[in-house]
């Protein structure tokens, strides 16, 4: 088996077998072919050995983080394994190789104020009729409606990007509020549709092109011609899109729509939402992997003692305490 024989069997199998997402695939298959132009075409895939793939990510090492790093050997050892399950080699060259350490960081969600201000930045245009006035004013208008249902999607639901843009019209259940997602591992669930989320939908769905079609995608691309057929929205554009808008709504450069996904996950968890629900609703296989959301919310809590709490700093507590009484007697 070559190279290409292999690669062509390895992306079927991600996709047949392990159910994995279009950007996943594409993922690790990049990932193999990075090897293979390191080890050169002469060395076929029963050849590669683990000198081979240390060399490849020691290559990698000062031009990739940890993260990425632990991706990429995860892509190929996956690709090995599934070379010996064929029968394409009698043993896994990655295995007794180490996973990068990885930085434990814990996720940075939004505050519930800043969740506001990013959904309410162009809170003029909803509810407000098609707007008119020629194609430019029109295109304006529809991209302030299509951005305002998209982010309130985001945090109300807590969906992935890719989730995100997957979802076609006929998803949608607006009467029960519910929206039907396809998530890793094709796994659908059910997640409810906040009020607010709604209503952006539903003024989206009055004035963006072909609304009847249920098979089409709920989020479009406007760059196009009117004439043509709608474009699904990437998800780098919603990515972008939900950028600028935070940049808009003056809360910096770094608002992604993973973070809506980890503000949702805590401001649930803060308002006492149980951690199985949770799991639930953002779709994770393993509760772990949603148990991160705990260590955010402590932190939070810490916080706010550290700030409120006369105790918390003993050697200025009390006389914080009292000029805050001072103060409030000085009022009175």
């Amino acid at each position: 088996m070559n190279w290409s024989q292999a690669i062509d069997g390895f992306g079927r199998h991600l996709g047949i077998e392990r159910a994995l997402s279009p950007n996943t695939r594409r993922a690790y298959v990049s990932d193999v072919r990075q090897l293979t132009v390191h080890t050169g075409s002469e060395v076929a895939p029963c050849d590669v050995d683990a000198d081979h793939v240390r060399a490849w990510l020691a290559s990698l090492h000062r031009r990739r983080s940890p993260a990425t790093m632990g991706r990429k050997l995860a892509s190929v050892r996956a690709f090995f394994r599934w070379l010996v399950h064929e029968g394409g080699r009698r043993d896994d060259p990655t295995a007794g190789l180490p996973m990068p350490k990885l930085e434990k960081r814990l996720p940075r969600p939004l505050s519930v104020d800043d969740c506001e201000q990013l959904i309410t930045k162009d809170e003029r245009v909803i509810n407000q009729p098609a707007p008119e006035g020629g194609d430019r004013a029109r295109r304006i208008g529809l991209m302030t409606l299509r951005d305002r249902a998209l982010v309130e999607l985001l945090y109300g639901t807590g969906i992935r990007v890719g989730e995100l843009v997957s979802l076609d019209v006929r998803d949608l259940e607006l009467r029960s509020q519910e929206i039907r997602v396809m998530g890793k591992g094709g796994k659908e669930r059910v997640v409810p549709i906040p009020s607010e989320a709604r209503k952006a939908l539903d003024a989206w769905l009055e004035v963006r092109r072909h609304p009847g079609l249920m098979s089409e995608p709920l989020f479009i691309s406007l760059r196009a011609r009117r004439e043509e057929k709608p474009r699904r929205l990437a998800a780098r554009e919603a990515r972008r899109i939900l950028g600028e808008r935070a940049v808009r709504a003056d809360l910096g450069e770094h608002v992604h729509p993973h973070r809506l996904r980890h503000s949702y996950a805590t401001h649930l968890l803060d308002m006492g939402a149980d951690l199985r629900e949770i799991q639930e609703l953002l779709g994770h296989s393993s509760l772990s992997t949603t148990q991160k959301y705990t260590a955010v919310s402590v932190e939070h809590l810490r916080d706010v003692y550290d700030r409120a709490h006369p105790r918390a700093h003993p050697e200025t507590g009390a006389s914080r305490a009292r000029r805050a009484k001072r103060g409030d007697s000085s009022q009175n």
